[in-house]
């Protein structure tokens, strides 16, 4: 397999997380160094991605998707990655979903020309941002409302642009998030869409994560279902097919088998928005993950299952008790709020590989630069050994990081990307 995975940009590779002499070097050059984790050639803490994992993940995910007849639009701000965005298009995907107007931009200057902003477009300048992005005549961009007055906004913001914007009608579940909660609403939505001939309803747009359970989250994709073809019935949309779009990164399993009778029929372009696929993790989405091979017929019938790919190392920095090791890496560099670092392999510089870490070792505090190891007061566990930490919640360790490496099997830095937060 060819090394070089990535269309860069020309971006430096500063910061955490590099060899030795990499100040003057580009992203497009790490992985000409010969660098490797194990023979300390990278200064930890290093946020890497397993080049075998994310290859995996993507075509899992292919095959997932085409055989629903549905389309993908990973959700960008998980990775916020040029090079991701270009490797995930490279392999299919039919746009990229993003949650803001600089996010859309970012994801436009990577080559993305299918937008989807699965938020709602508010403020004058956020406006500006994607009236620039229409100026491209090959981009096709869609955005959500749930509110006449928003609507309103945007008409008059883009009643003078050469070619109108497109929204979704988002439907919302009580309690939840954002999104139109019942008929009374969308249809006060739709009446102000009506008006404006600068915005042009394309089609529904539903987020299930806010609802707990499976039996609810059916619920509420049925019942946007029902509000598509009550649309499409008193011809609201404009555009043909008609759009449908919907899940987030733990739940795309059901949205395809509920929607994809719409893609099947000819109703509605079925567009799934899963952002975590790509590098998955040991958290909540490894738990959706083992619920999906249980209960949905494809994955089990493509057999194997979404591989963590995110990776961080880092030292073991000190003993100063039998029962705690305290190591280089805090706050500042993995995310925490859904469930701290796992442990996953040990290495002691000189070692011939890498062994599987104790199970019984466990994070249990974090600070800004420093984690707390529980450990055995008899564990060999040193100052100075390498310890690697799968994650949960790949969205908040991303953004923590300018650059991360990609390495093979060996640990080997064989490419980098870089990150546009």
């Amino acid at each position: 397999m060819d090394k070089k995975l990535f269309q860069h940009d020309p971006v430096l590779l500063r910061g955490k997380g590099t060899g030795a002499g990499s100040s003057t070097l580009g992203i497009a050059d790490a992985g000409k160094q010969g660098w490797s984790i194990l023979r300390e050639e990278v200064s930890l803490p290093a946020a890497v991605l397993r080049r075998s994992a994310l290859l995996h993940n993507l075509e899992w995910m292919r095959r997932f998707t085409a055989a629903y007849g549905v389309q993908l639009a990973p959700h960008g701000k998980t990775t916020m990655s040029p090079e991701l965005f270009r490797l995930q298009l490279e392999a299919g995907a039919w746009g990229i979903t993003v949650a803001t107007a600089a996010q859309a931009r970012e994801a436009w200057q990577a080559g993305a020309r299918r937008i989807l902003m699965a938020n709602q477009l508010v403020g004058k300048a956020n406006m500006a941002v994607i009236a620039e992005l229409l100026g491209d005549a090959g981009v096709e961009f869609f955005c959500l409302v749930d509110s006449a007055d928003n609507v309103a906004a945007l008409g008059r913001s883009f009643q003078a642009q050469p070619r109108p914007l497109q929204v979704l009608l988002e439907i919302g579940a009580s309690g939840g998030r954002t999104g139109v909660r019942d008929d009374a609403q969308a249809q006060a939505v739709v009446a102000e869409i009506a008006r404006w001939p600068g915005v042009q309803l394309a089609g529904v747009e539903v987020y299930e994560g806010v609802v707990a359970d499976e039996a609810g989250v059916r619920a509420l994709l049925q019942r946007t279902v029902t509000q598509l073809h009550q649309l499409q019935v008193h011809g609201a949309v404009s555009r043909v097919p008609a759009l449908i779009s919907g899940a987030g990164s733990a739940w795309f399993d059901v949205v395809a088998e509920e929607f994809s009778a719409l893609a099947a029929s000819g109703a509605a372009e079925v567009v799934l928005r899963p952002g975590c696929y790509l590098t998955h993790d040991v958290g909540a989405y490894r738990q959706a993950a083992t619920r999906i091979h249980a209960s949905n017929p494809v994955a089990r019938e493509m057999g194997g299952s979404l591989q963590p790919a995110l990776q961080l190392w880092a030292y073991v920095q000190s003993r100063p008790e039998p029962d705690k090791a305290i190591i280089a890496l805090g706050k500042r560099d993995a995310a925490f709020d859904a469930g701290f670092p796992v442990p996953a392999l040990h290495y002691r510089p000189g070692d011939a590989a890498p062994a599987s870490a104790s199970g019984n070792w466990q994070i249990t505090a974090m600070m800004d630069q420093h984690a707390f190891l529980a450990l055995d007061a008899g564990d060999d566990l040193r100052v100075g050994d390498m310890l690697s930490f799968d994650i949960s919640h790949p969205c908040l360790t991303f953004d923590k990081w300018r650059h991360l490496l990609v390495v093979d099997d060996n640990h080997e830095v064989v490419d980098a990307i870089s990150t546009q937060f």
